[in-house]
């Protein structure tokens, strides 16, 4: 058995099924998913409110096709930051929150601070929340940015 944090109840092979089942379709019923993992459905019930409980299932959504939406252009943004002190990088860090194109945001070991995934329309969209969005966050002195081609493996696939 394998234990995710100290916090969380440790995982087996079953609850690792639940969790694939569900990565391919959360909207499988309780008894389907039953039958999948080769239990009954008021154990799976239990194991899988665990699941959720102990925040290793951390929601269900809707994956959409973001071309289809018009949000199409993808760009990557490396981000450095004026100061690195805890007190900044937590100011950054709430700021990127309340930016909607970002879609990731990771604090890196390297010789820039972030890097963001965002999301936009096109060039020019994404030109505009650089500009006005970004450049604005607490504490940015520079940016680079690097334009996707094309994605080849994307989360929710």
């Amino acid at each position: 058995m394998a234990s995710l944090s100290p916090e969380s109840s440790p995982i087996d092979q079953i609850d690792r099924k639940i969790i694939d089942v569900l990565a391919q379709d959360g909207r499988i019923s309780i008894t389907d998913l039953a039958a999948r993992i080769g239990l009954s459905k008021s154990p799976t019930q239990v194991r899988l409110k665990r699941l959720v409980d102990d925040g290793i299932i951390r929601g269900f959504r809707a994956v959409t096709d973001p071309v289809k939406l018009g949000l199409g252009h993808i760009a990557f943004a490396e981000v450095k930051l004026s100061d690195t002190r805890e007190k900044a990088l937590a100011e950054f860090a709430r700021a990127v929150l309340q930016v909607r194109e970002i879609e990731e945001c990771h604090m890196m070991a390297s010789s820039f601070d972030y890097l963001l995934k965002v999301r936009t329309a096109d060039i020019h969209a994404y030109r505009r929340v650089l500009g006005e969005k970004i450049s604005s966050l607490p504490h940015v002195a520079s940016t680079s940015t690097f334009v996707v081609m094309e994605a080849i493996i994307e989360a929710g696939r």
